[in-house]
Order: structure tokens, then C-alpha cells, then sequence
């Protein structure tokens, strides 16, 4: 056992401290980011949900004339005790769950095809793909405000159509399709990428021997690739449903007052009614919901095991 001992490598002092400092040189970045623009923000803002308005918005003094802390629990019995806020809040995930299930539908038969193309034309379809975040978000969302507009030629052919069935004229701007069709066309692109940057692994030797099997090509679908395919879907469904969740300039600009959502009813408690710890507990709130559906997400992808007996 000595001489096993002896023979056992020892490794050098210098080594482990470089591989300590090579971890936080690499982890230490992105750590110290979610710190300072994640956890630390969080934190202000779930100590400011607990403290009362200012006479003229903000934030009151944290500490009264006795010198006590002044807190309370008033802008979350509010929002427990007001049922339109819920209602928001339940429209809100209403909205990001069909923007999400359409563009689970649009994006899966573009991540298909690109996935399935040759290799010399992937990247460029694949920059396609992005291509729109070339241009200014508000200036894609303003174009879709003439689109839908009621002189646009879109519109007045659906209503032409309409017509022709007895049926009266709609307006599609300032509606709730309006929010749904921006929400679809801002977040399509991060649907597509995780998809495709499953399928594109896959390995043709699968839909090979599941033929020779006699599956047709529905089958083969059903039971090869979209199984493998899974955890790309809930990967692109996190990246569109967290953001379509609390999004306001889309339903700002294309709603109006029909396609209000909770990220609008916080802009306008820090903004206009200047509500600083109400506005804290509809953030919070919206908070919680982003973080359990990124919980969920990650607990879906994990790989699962069989076990065997």
C-alpha cells in the first residue's frame, strides 16, 4: 500500500489555484452581471413594495418622525383586494400562452426546413431568420400600425371579402388580434433558433430505420422527431413566453385600451401615476410568474431517466 501510495500523482499547488482562478475568470463575469443587474434591482425593488407613496409619487421617507422603520403591507392587499389587476395578470399570461402555441406552430416547420436544407444554405437562411432585428424594434411595430390599419390594403381586402358573405367591416388595429399579431412577429425569431438548433442534430439514420419499419412520414414525425425535438420547443417556449409576458410597447401601440397588459399597468404606476411601491408589487408579481416558467422550462429539458430494473 505504500508503494501505491507513492505511486498516486500528487498535483501541484500552483495547478489547483490556476484552475480556481481559470473558474472565476470565466464564471465570475456573468455572476457578478445577474448581481448587479438582477438580484440587486430585485431586492430595491421588492424593499420599495413594502414602503408607502410619496406625497408627490416616489417613495414616502423610509423612516417616520419617531425614527422608526415605516413599512407596510398596503400595496399587496391592494393588488390581492382589486380584481381587475388579477384579471390583467390572468389576460396578460392568456395573451403570452397563444403567442407562444402560434409560434410554436409557425417557427417548427421554418426550423424544419432550414434544418433539412443543404449545408451551404443554412447560415443564410438562418440570417434571414434575424434579419429583422437589423431595424429598430418600435420601427417594426409602428409598420405593422399600417398594416392593420383601416386604409391599409390588407384590411380593406379582408373586409371586402367580409362583404361578399353579408358580413360588416372589422378593425383590426387597436384589438386584441392587433397584440397577438405583434407579439408573434417581435418573438417568432427566438422559436425558430432552438428549434432549429435541435433538429439540426438530429441524426437521419432514425427516420432511416423507423421507414424500414414501416412508419410513413406522419409517423415518423410523431414518433421520432418531435419527441427528440422537445426540448427545443420548451426552450423557445420559455425565451417567448417570459418576454411576450411582460412586453408593453407592442400592446401600448397596436392595442390600445382593448390589448392592455401588466406590463402596461407598470409603466404607468412608476410613470404616470408615479405609484413607486405599487408598481413594485405588479413587478414582483410579474417577477414570480417569469421565474416559475423558466422552473418549469428547466425542469422539462432535463434529460430523463429510465430506470431499469
Amino acid at each position: 500500500m505504500a508503494d501505491a501510495a507513492a505511486r498516486t500523482p500528487v498535483k501541484p499547488v500552483s495547478s489547483s489555484r490556476g484552475n480556481a482562478l481559470a473558474r472565476w475568470l470565466i464564471g465570475g463575469p456573468p455572476l457578478l452581471y445577474l448581481l448587479v443587474f438582477f438580484a440587486l434591482p430585485t431586492l430595491i425593488m421588492g424593499f420599495a413594495a413594502f414602503r408607502y407613496p410619496g406625497d408627490y409619487g416616489g417613495l414616502a421617507p423610509m423612516f417616520d418622525d419617531a425614527g422608526q422603520l415605516d413599512l407596510t403591507f398596503e400595496s399587496f392587499s391592494a393588488f390581492f383586494s382589486t380584481p381587475i389587476y388579477f384579471v390583467i395578470f390572468l389576460k396578460s399570461l392568456l395573451y403570452a400562452l397563444i403567442t407562444t402555441v402560434v409560434c410554436i406552430a409557425m417557427a417548427y416547420p421554418v426550423a424544419l426546413l432550414i434544418a433539412r436544407s443543404p449545408k451551404k444554405w443554412r447560415n443564410l437562411l438562418v440570417l434571414l431568420v434575424i434579419l429583422p432585428f437589423w431595424s429598430n424594434f418600435l420601427i417594426r411595430i409602428y409598420a405593422w400600425m399600417i398594416i392593420l390599419g383601416p386604409q391599409s390594403l390588407f384590411t380593406r381586402g379582408l373586409n371586402s371579402m367580409l362583404d361578399v358573405f353579408g358580413l360588416g367591416p372589422v378593425s383590426l388595429l387597436y384589438s386584441v388580434f392587433a397584440v397577438i399579431v405583434g407579439l408573434v412577429y417581435v418573438h417568432l425569431p427566438f422559436m425558430v433558433l432552438p428549434l432549429y438548433a435541435n433538429l439540426e442534430k438530429h441524426d437521419p439514420a432514425l427516420l432511416d430505420a423507423a421507414q424500414d419499419l414501416g412508419a410513413n412520414a406522419w409517423q415518423r414525425f410523431w414518433r421520432v422527431t418531435f419527441p427528440l425535438s422537445l426540448p427545443g420547443v420548451v426552450a423557445g417556449s420559455a425565451l417567448v413566453f417570459i418576454p411576450a409576458l411582460g412586453i408593453f410597447a407592442v400592446s401600448d401601440i397596436l392595442g390600445g385600451t382593448d390589448g392592455i397588459m401588466i406590463g402596461n399597468v407598470i409603466k404607468q404606476q412608476f410613470l404616470e401615476s408615479r405609484d413607486w411601491p405599487f408598481g413594485s408589487v405588479l413587478s414582483i408579481m410579474l417577477t414570480v410568474a417569469a421565474l416559475a416558467v423558466a422552473g418549469l422550462a428547466a425542469l422539462l429539458a432535463r434529460p430523463r431517466r429510465r430506470a431499469h430494473g
